[in-house]
């Protein structure tokens, strides 16, 4: 399947592993460079399989044998006896058999738990919206809880009537529901230099999307008033990191809102209740958590998380900036590593995945069942709406044998989701935010699915 000019390599134990074969890789002149990532490939593929070991091994732990008693012809033991009250639960909650469907983290990504990050199990489900409870999470400073009775949000600079609003009184203007993804910059960012972990959840999980309710920004610059020289505005967060950024009128004016509920309820105190603020398709880390202060003027601010973090370092050693929408992306998340086709036999087959753009709709989604050689269109299976997941399907024969599959999504205004390889040859080999390469996984003749990257001399 694969041919001299097309490398393949197995996923490590960390990031920084992969990050240092591929500076060696450079060091290696370009025809012995298949024999060295084959050697590359020995040392690794049995610490990945301890790190993959050790996710599926905690997905397992809430799984349940089968009682034959309660298969068919027999009546199942729950029809024979009275269930629990109706409001054992006052806040439902899942079944005991799906206590396995939880956010995970990877212990050594960060140095503490504070300013760290909890990953989407994309693995496990289904449809376009993600729960609240399995919504990810990154913080820079730790959860904080605010009583929304002392929440306050000032809105100053350059407006006609600076204000100081109550939860109340944000509550007051007309309101929006809108449904949306929301990604961090880093969602597979630990792929940039090559496979991260064999993990779905740990390459993919940095995104969820949600339906949001709030107040359009512009619906409250209408009644207090902007200034016309305001081209920036400053939005602060309460939490202790005070994570601030800038962000362009243009956008503030377009779609920007301020959250109060997502999937019908009140924020979940990780996700910035008692009000965030919400830029539709652009990155996590802008759209500020526990919201305290809008600031307007005629310039940026030019903070910490816009300068000297969250940039990209380019080939020619320039620092690109501002860099806040996401391109076309998408993943295959059935099969995966964390499941994959184990004991399944040759047949009809389904693979299939999400996609997003933060410029608009998807348009399209082609499969690969080849590494890329050959592609077939998938089908649609939700609603396409701008700046949101999409679900895609694709039906075939299997025969059993190893397959390398990936997905390619292209949005609205034309743009295609690119490979690896068209990523660094743009960008260089320093870039680690809004990584949109091509996923490929492995599928072995017995069903088990590994991380790989396919790179084309």
């Amino acid at each position: 399947m694969m041919n001299d000019k097309d490398r393949k390599v197995h996923s490590p134990t960390t990031a920084e592993m992969i990050q240092e074969v591929a500076k060696q890789l450079e060091e290696v002149p370009k025809e012995e460079r298949r024999d060295f990532l084959k050697r590359g490939v020995a040392f690794s593929v049995g610490a990945a399989a301890a790190m993959s070991g050790a996710i599926s091994s905690s997905a397992k732990a809430g799984e349940f044998k089968p009682d034959p008693e309660n298969l068919p012809p027999h009546v199942p033991k729950w029809g024979k006896s009275w269930g629990r009250d109706v409001n054992t639960y006052p806040y439902g909650m899942p079944s005991k058999y799906e206590a396995n469907v939880v956010r995970r983290i990877v212990p050594w990504l960060t140095a503490d738990q504070k300013a760290s990050v909890s990953f989407t199990p994309w693995q496990d489900l289904e449809g376009t919206i993600v729960p609240n409870g399995l919504h990810f999470v990154r913080c820079h400073g730790g959860v904080v809880d605010i009583n929304p009775l002392e929440w306050r949000l000032m809105i100053h600079g350059l407006v006609e009537r600076p204000v100081i609003l109550t939860l109340e009184d944000l509550k007051r203007y007309p309101s929006v529901t809108k449904k949306y993804f929301f990604s961090c910059p880093a969602n597979s960012a630990m792929e940039a230099r090559g496979p991260g972990l064999n993990s779905l959840q740990i390459t993919h999980g940095m995104l969820s999307a949600s339906e949001y309710t709030g107040v359009l920004v512009k619906t409250i610059l209408e009644d207090i008033g902007l200034k016309p020289e305001a081209k920036w505005m400053f939005s602060e967060g309460s939490d202790p990191a005070g994570v601030g950024r800038s962000v362009p009128i243009e956008k503030v004016l377009d779609d920007a809102m301020l959250v109060y509920a997502m999937n019908g309820e009140a924020l979940r105190p990780e996700n910035g209740y008692p009000v965030r603020l919400l830029l539709p398709g652009w990155e996590g880390v802008i759209q500020t958590k526990w919201l305290r202060r809008l600031k307007f003027d005629d310039k940026a601010w030019w903070v910490r998380e816009e300068t000297t973090k969250y940039t990209e370092l380019l080939p020619d050693g320039h620092a690109k900036m501002f860099n806040w929408v996401f391109e076309s992306d998408s993943v295959i998340t059935s099969p995966c590593p964390e499941r994959g086709w184990e004991g399944r036999k040759p047949g009809p087959t389904k693979l299939s995945g999400i996609a997003w753009s933060g410029k608009g709709k998807i348009e399209k989604v082609d499969v690969t069942l080849d590494g890329g050689k050959t592609w077939h269109e998938a089908t649609i299976t939700s609603e396409k709406l701008p700046k949101m997941i999409t679900r895609f399907e694709f039906y075939f024969d299997w025969d059993g044998k190893p397959l390398i599959i990936g997905s390619r999504s292209t949005d609205e205004t034309g743009y295609t989701q690119p490979e690896q390889q068209q990523l660094l040859d743009a960008r260089g080999t320093e870039f680690i935010y809004h990584r949109n390469a091509i996923q490929y996984w492995e599928v072995k003749a017995n069903g088990e699915v590994n991380n790989v990257q396919i790179r084309r001399a």
